[in-house]
């Protein structure tokens, strides 16, 4: 598979934490750490505006459990290894239904 020229990808280029591709980063999600119930979780940011480190995920499950079984989470954002990031998988699951749900209200 050619990767894509950076050249010609608009704006910013960021890698995938999960494949390691390169892509532009209005198409990655940016997640960085924060607070769960008084513990660091890793948390998804959409608007990538939460203050802090962020690394960047592309919107898969593939690209999620790559990253989770890899442990790039913990690496990329210089945290402690035993950090959730369940609140990362939870949002793609419901934006993948509420895609799937969309994409099925258009056809009828």
């Amino acid at each position: 598979m050619a990767l894509p020229d950076d050249s010609t990808l608009p704006g910013p280029v960021r890698t995938c934490v999960g494949c390691r591709g390169r892509a532009a980063k209005c198409e990655l999600l940016r997640v960085t750490v924060g607070l769960v119930d008084g513990r660091q979780a890793i948390l998804p940011d959409p608007t990538a505006t939460a203050p802090g480190r962020g690394a960047h995920l592309h919107p898969s499950t593939e690209c999620y459990d790559l990253a989770v079984r890899r442990k790039a989470f913990a690496r990329a954002l210089r945290c402690e290894g035993g950090i959730s990031a369940a609140a990362v998988g939870t949002y793609l699951d419901s934006k993948t239904v509420m895609d799937t749900t969309r994409n099925w209200s258009k056809s009828s």
